[in-house]
């Protein structure tokens, strides 16, 4: 396998920081992954090199406030730029997603390009399919959620615009991260030894490699959470969901135990959707006690084969 960076500057001036890992021998399909929030896009090495092995060649990009887009490893640049999005917030950070898919097509011009979105990643795959659905191969949602109710958006909205007024647009809000990423943990807190973050993974150590990153786990703005809400207004709108390509293959992929997916129960709200507006590839599959980072899981290299496969058949 072969890795690279290199950035790119998007439509609002930002510069966006991408990670590229390639086969040794010709691939066949490109891949682009979009990860979570509170997180950074080199974390996604291991699932890339065992893509690579396989044929694919994978890009993924630090997203707006996160990672090396959002700077150096340093305290006062994560203090002062960790979970800032910047001019057009949510809709910004689609776009850019759109914006490498472009890089990524001319890079690859004779390649089938797929799409694999994790958690907050998923999300913005939603809005990224709905917009531009039938420029893709097919789609993987990893850790999402399907079903959140108006009057909680609405309720959010509130509550945020509240915390903005007293912080500012940039200052973290540790009442939403509190609000955001400690009840995620609820089902674990009285585990020996528990760290917060139980929710993520079985696996202590890799549980443990998150803690310790100084870019993952951080406290974000109350205005990156206001943008999730919008986003969620946008990609739960039932005439925005049927937007999506009735073509496309989708593939659901999730912990039985995953706290964001609410056990599942968000995550089949979202198929059976789907379903009903008439897409005809919508599959899914859940896997037994796995929590939310399935591709840091105990059982990984199970996923990582079924990832593989799905893509396989799709080519």
């Amino acid at each position: 396998m072969k890795s690279s960076t290199f950035t790119f500057t998007d439509q609002d001036g930002i510069e966006i920081f991408v990670y590229k890992w390639e086969p040794d021998a010709e691939s066949k399909a490109a891949v682009l992954f979009i990860h979570g929030v509170a997180e950074h896009a080199k974390r996604y090495t291991r699932v890339a090199e065992a893509l690579c092995n396989e044929g694919y060649v994978c890009y993924a990009h630090d997203q707006r406030g996160h990672g090396r887009t959002a700077g150096d490893l340093t305290e006062a640049t994560l203090k002062g730029n960790a979970g800032v999005l910047g001019l057009n917030g949510w809709r910004g950070v689609v776009n850019d997603v759109h914006e490498l898919s472009e890089i990524i097509k001319k890079e690859c011009s004779n390649l089938p390009l797929f799409l694999i979105g994790h958690s907050w990643g998923a999300f913005l795959a939603q809005d990224f399919i709905q917009e531009w659905g039938n420029e893709i191969k097919g789609c993987i949602l990893s850790g999402t959620n399907g079903k959140v109710r108006y009057l909680v958006i609405k309720a959010g909205k509130l509550i945020l615009k509240s915390e903005i007024k007293k912080l500012g647009p940039t200052t973290p809000s540790q009442k939403m991260y509190d609000m955001n990423f400690k009840s995620n943990n609820r089902d674990w807190k009285q585990e020996e030894g528990a760290t917060g973050f139980e929710w993520l993974s079985r696996d202590k150590a890799e549980v443990q490699k998150y803690i310790d990153d100084p870019w993952c786990g951080f406290v974000s703005p109350a205005t990156l959470w206001l943008e999730f809400v919008r986003g969620f207004d946008k990609i739960y709108n039932s005439e925005n969901e049927q937007k999506i390509p009735k073509n496309l293959p989708i593939h659901f992929i999730s912990g039985s135990l995953c706290a964001i997916g609410n056990k599942t129960k968000g995550v089949k709200a979202m198929i059976n959707r789907l379903k009903k507006y008439g897409m005809k590839e919508i599959t899914y599959k859940f896997y037994e006690d796995a929590r939310h980072e399935i591709f840091n899981e105990i059982n990984r290299k199970e996923v990582f084969e079924d990832v593989i496969n799905w893509l396989d058949s799709h080519l």
